[in-house]
């Protein structure tokens, strides 16, 4: 499977901030938004990733992540000229994904949950179909809503209803097989002229291949859209690494523990970070996985 990072639009909720910067890659407490997407990808198992923004950013994301090569990935990047829907994704992408199945996450949205990694990589390798995951809000008429019956089996999707049929909102995280790609180029643009995701999930929803997990209690799905829950979601990511002394979405760490890179490349990497609590961070875990320092 590969993976799709959309890190475009012109975060117009986010102004005047994001008048200068894109929004994912302003800080989340201690590093860029985009790295906890992209970590996301990483713990699915996912090395082969592309990287969507505007022209104007996409040199600032390379500056930043480079070839991906430092954290065992294989990263390239494409260009979406106007937000044109997130489902343009997987036409900007199509020669990336080529004849394999696809993970496409917001750029602006961060997950966190005990045992992530294992469920992710559970729906990979058992992929048929599309993949959304569903999280409980209070405030579901904001959100895409996913609702189950009695088995548990995905029976219809609502974007933004006015009496929404549950309260279960779906995220910014989809895994689809390879159709995607020819769902997508078939779509017909809405009256915004953008491609739904909405419509692709219903694609899948109409050949009962869609199906929705349940994101748990005590788990965290966050969306970083506004300067309130972009200060929230900082807030939670200081909270939870200064009780743990787990760092969230650390790139350089994820990428040991999955095996790709070893505990010396590690090392250095936080070696060049050395001027900076995280970078001291990433040394332990380096030193603590047989680093030779």
């Amino acid at each position: 499977m590969k993976g799709i990072v959309l890190a475009g639009g012109s975060g117009t909720r986010l102004h005047p901030i994001t008048q200068a910067i894109s929004k994912q890659l302003l800080p989340v407490y201690d590093k860029p938004m985009i790295y906890y997407p992209l970590s996301v990808l990483m713990l699915a198992g996912i090395r082969e990733v592309l990287v969507i923004s505007t022209p104007t950013d996409l040199p600032n994301f390379r500056r930043l992540l480079g070839d991906g090569s430092q954290f065992g990935l294989e990263l390239s990047y494409a260009e979406q000229a106007a937000p044109n829907g997130l489902a343009e994704a997987f036409v900007i992408g199509a020669d990336f994904v080529g004849d394999d199945d696809v993970a496409l996450i917001l750029g602006d949205n961060i997950f966190y949950g005990q045992g992530f990694s294992r469920t992710l990589q559970e729906q990979v390798s058992t992929l048929d179909g599309c993949v959304l995951f569903g999280y409980p809000v209070k405030d579901p008429q904001r959100y895409g809503v996913g609702e189950m019956d009695a088995d548990g089996r995905l029976v219809s999707i609502e974007e933004k209803p006015e009496r929404p049929r549950s309260n279960r909102a779906i995220t910014g995280l989809y895994l689809y097989d390879n159709q995607v790609v020819e769902i997508a180029k078939g779509l017909t643009p809405s009256k915004r002229g953008e491609l739904e995701i909405t419509d692709v999930n219903m694609a899948y929803l109409r050949q009962d291949r869609a199906r929705l997990v349940e994101l748990s209690r005590g788990f965290a799905w966050l969306d970083t859209g506004t300067h309130d829950s972009l200060l929230e979601a900082a807030q939670f990511v200081q909270v939870l690494e200064h009780r743990t002394g787990v760092r969230i979405a650390c790139l350089e760490e994820i990428a040991l523990r999955m095996g790709f890179i070893t505990a010396d490349e590690c090392y250095q990497l936080g070696a060049k970070l050395a001027k900076s609590g995280y970078g001291d961070y990433v040394m332990d875990v380096a030193m603590a996985a047989g680093a030779s320092g």
